[in-house]
């Protein structure tokens, strides 16, 4: 081997050992290997950055703007509020109706937009008939991840392989070439999970109020100021009289009122109420003071903590958010927000002290005291799914005429190739804000940059391993293995290995790495590509087996409070369900 295999396959292992690892955020590790091979002189600059301009960089980003237009008319929300009323009529029929519509969504926005809708949705549901709402949000995950693999625009590894095989045969997939598959995926994943998968799923999340669900009943205390305090007169200085305790002051209550006041606004006087979130042992360091004394409570429940303005939500840290890895200490939530956190489920775990020495990661849910005015901050900052709110943001329903219609159009344009997506997605993003559907400003929060500079690190290292023969090495090896069974044994290995890999690393990073090999193979060999990379993209988006595998399932990770292995309990056995699927179906529907 030439000295330039021997180096793209040390990045190849690099690239295995960062991407399931938390060592470095995953669009860093992209950015690694992009240097490490410019540095090397495998490729040029231009080959380089050849990942920036290339139509499925541009196509995703595109769409994740365009679905946030069609968000921001409110017309999800619309359907949510639908749903929740004929949910009551007839829970298992409209259940399912709404699980349709919901894959149908999926097919032509970004699944986490509309997830971000339903998950409120659904907890509000399964309030209302005394279900638990873990026995629906994984089915909600599920059917949005199968619904969004019917078109090229559905999801965004569609978008990736067909721009990996338009640069090597000139031809990139059509709209809807991914439908015959996806529906036969479809119809089989709603089979499983009607009649087997709901039944795995443990009714995790009770029917209980969020003071109880985050279990703060020994970590909210209410404080009485004495007529002797120092405090008395004063604007309250939170960092003095917390310093070095885990202790938050969450709200000044005056005895002649039953709202609340800000905490840092608010002159103190003899008789106020300090609310406090900390555990029992801070809190005796506090009352070490002697001006301040207990205020014996009973149970807690969130009507405590809604008083006034104030409100209790709970906050799911959004996948692939800017936040993952910062500890919540460094998170100025009151500053952003106003809001304060009272705990935090961390991968599953649910924590109520030293919480700002937790780093944050998707998936986690945060409770939040904050004040109601600045719910729609919230809301509207990327990084948050709010999960205990319905109907938060102020919808443009006076666009949603338009936004579908501009939809509609890009969808249309690149169906009856007029024009390639890579065209017609940006010219959408320009119409949906000339129209006012969406503010510049939006879409460019809108647009999931971590996922954009994995593409623009991971693809140059396709063009590397063809370059330097190593994918024509990997190719040889896969058919040595597979050859003598026959192609649909090799289609059926890299739906296996793709599916394997996706469990550990990135979904597009996955697609990035095995489509160029699965290309070269058939080349190789003679046959047909388009069933062997065909196979990557459906393996890779068809992950179920862990809340990290696909961004859908970690935004009901914490939400639905589910343990790790109630995914692998419930997803493997439809993860080989859709490998038998695929290895019969694929041939059939895409001849060698």
């Amino acid at each position: 081997m030439s000295f330039e295999i021997i180096f793209v396959f040390a990045l190849l292992g690099l690239a295995l050992f960062l991407f399931s690892t938390n060592y470095v955020s995953f669009d860093v590790a992209s950015i690694i290997l992009l240097v490490c091979l410019m540095a090397s002189g495998i490729l040029t600059p231009e080959e380089g950055f050849s990942g920036l301009s290339n139509p499925a960089t541009i196509s995703i980003a595109a769409m994740f703007a365009i679905s946030e237009g069609i968000r921001r008319t409110g017309i999800l929300n619309t359907a949510g509020n639908f749903f929740c009323e004929k949910m009551k009529q007839n829970f298992w029929l409209w259940l399912f109706v709404m699980l349709l519509f919901v894959s149908f969504a999926s097919a032509f926005m970004n699944n986490t937009a509309v997830i971000m809708i339903f998950i409120p949705v659904i907890i509000d549901i399964a309030a209302r008939i005394g279900i638990s709402a873990s026995k629906l949000l994984m089915p909600l995950s599920f059917a949005a991840i199968m619904g969004g693999i019917n078109t090229l625009i559905g999801t965004s590894t569609n978008l990736l392989v067909s721009s990996i095989v338009e640069e090597r045969a000139g031809q990139a997939f059509a709209m809807f070439d991914f439908s015959p598959m996806g529906l036969i995926f479809l119809g089989g994943g709603f089979l499983y999970l009607y009649f087997f998968g709901t039944d795995l799923i443990p009714s995790r999340r009770q029917k209980e109020d969020l003071t109880t669900g985050f279990k703060m009943q020994e970590y909210l205390t209410d404080l009485r100021v004495e007529e002797n305090s120092e405090l008395v007169e004063k604007y309250l200085d939170e960092e003095e009289l917390t310093k070095e305790l885990d202790l938050d002051v969450l709200r000044i209550f005056k005895p002649e009122s039953d709202s609340s006041a800000q905490r840092t606004k608010t002159m103190v006087e003899a008789g106020d109420m300090l609310r406090i979130r900390g555990s029992a042992s801070e809190i005796d360091k506090l009352l070490r003071r002697e001006d301040l004394s207990l205020v014996p409570s009973s149970k807690w429940v969130d009507v405590d903590l809604t008083h006034g303005r104030d409100e209790l939500v709970e906050a799911a840290v959004a996948p692939e958010s800017t936040l993952e890895g910062i500890p919540l200490g460094d998170i100025d939530f009151y500053e952003r927000f106003g809001a304060i956190p009272l705990a935090i489920r961390h991968h599953g775990e649910l924590q109520q002290e030293d919480l700002s020495k937790i780093s944050l990661a998707g998936g986690d849910t945060i409770l939040l005291s904050l004040s109601s005015d600045r719910l729609q901050d919230l809301s509207n900052d990327p990084n948050f799914v709010v999960a205990s709110e319905l109907d938060i943001m102020r919808p443009r329903t006076e666009k949603t005429p338009i936004a579908l219609t501009i939809l509609a159009g890009v969808v249309g344009v690149a169906a009856l190739n007029i024009a390639p997506i890579v065209v017609s997605a940006p010219a959408g993003v320009i119409l949906m804000i000339l129209t006012g559907c969406l503010s510049a400003e939006e879409a460019y929060k809108a647009i999931n940059w971590k996922v954009i500079m994995l593409l623009v690190g991971v693809l140059p290292l396709g063009i590397a391993m063809d370059k330097t023969g190593a994918a024509g090495m990997l190719a040889e090896t896969m058919i040595n293995t597979l050859h003598s069974f026959g192609p649909v044994a090799i289609l059926s290995g890299f739906y296996l290995l793709t599916m394997l890999l996706t469990a550990i690393i990135s979904v597009n990073a996955s697609v990035a790495l095995l489509a160029p090999i699965a290309y070269e193979v058939a080349t190789q060999i003679g046959i047909n590509a388009a069933p062997l990379v065909l196979a990557v993209s459906y393996a890779a988006c068809l992950t179920f087996i862990t809340p990290f595998g696909h961004h859908a399932n970690t935004l009901i990770y914490g939400p639905g409070q589910y343990k790790f292995t109630d995914f692998t309990k419930v997803g493997l056995p439809l993860n080989i369900l859709f490998w038998i699927l695929a290895t019969i179906f694929i041939p059939l529907v895409w001849s060698f």
